[in-house]
């Protein structure tokens, strides 16, 4: 019994192993396809439907990181309606968020004829900046809800489910249990949220304070202050970053 199904990626044919998804077969092809909830650290959600691909006989675009390979699909990446579908997700993201610091985001929207940072006014989403702890700031101006860190603090790595989703629809955010600041929750400060995070919505506090300019005995003197205050001497950092 063969362990391999085979498939075609815009006219290429291709072998990928059984339990494959789209998104591995197209990458197997050498295929770029924009992706932004999907992650190597993350289950897969289909949240974002960046990664939206044609695969023929079928109606509905499907999305690709969460799509199982069957034997003998024909696979399209590239095509006017797929091109006009990721403008028009890509478009609303950047008149709903501050895409400032989300990298990959910025080059899917250039590579896709749209330019950065043209915010509309009545949707742009206006949330306070989170600033309650020692660690790191919540800013989910920038937060595109790709649930990545809810997903790490959860059982895809850290089992700490100090984050979760509140609200609903346009108003849903990521936050904590009764909204109550991190040191009150489980959070162990891991940082793992941090470095999954594509848009910059959680940052380290002295990568922030460095990022203003701030010179580092300052920003080390601050935190080691906010450190005590919190009754964690132990975790203040030490020495310089150079």
């Amino acid at each position: 019994m063969s362990e391999s199904l085979r498939l075609t990626i815009d006219g290429q044919e291709v072998s990928v192993p059984i339990g494959a998804t789209l998104s591995e077969a197209v990458e197997a092809a050498g295929q770029p396809v924009p992706h932004l909830c999907w992650s190597d650290h993350t289950t897969p959600m289909g949240l974002c439907r960046l990664c939206v691909v044609e695969v023929e006989g079928d109606g509905p675009l499907r999305p690709a990181c969460v799509t199982p390979v069957a034997e003998g699909m024909q696979v399209g990446t590239q095509s006017p309606r797929l091109t006009r579908t990721r403008q028009i997700l890509l478009d609303l993201l950047n008149s709903t968020f501050d895409l400032s610091e989300a990298d990959e985001l910025v080059q899917s929207m250039e590579s896709h004829g749209i330019s950065p940072g043209r915010p509309d006014p009545e949707m742009r989403r206006e949330l306070a900046v989170r600033d309650d702890n020692p660690a790191f700031i919540r800013d989910y101006a920038k937060c595109v809800l790709c649930w990545r860190c809810v997903q790490v603090c959860a059982d895809d790595a850290q089992y700490t489910f100090a984050l979760t989703l509140a609200d609903r629809g346009y108003h849903t955010r990521v936050s904590t249990s009764f909204d109550a600041p991190l040191p009150a929750t489980t959070c162990v400060f891991c940082g793992q949220c941090v470095g999954t995070c594509p848009t910059g919505a959680l940052k380290g506090k002295r990568e922030q304070l460095l990022g203003q300019g701030i010179p580092w005995q300052e920003i080390l003197e601050q935190t080691r202050v906010e450190f005590r205050k919190r009754g964690s001497p132990a975790a203040a950092p030490r020495g310089d970053p150079s």
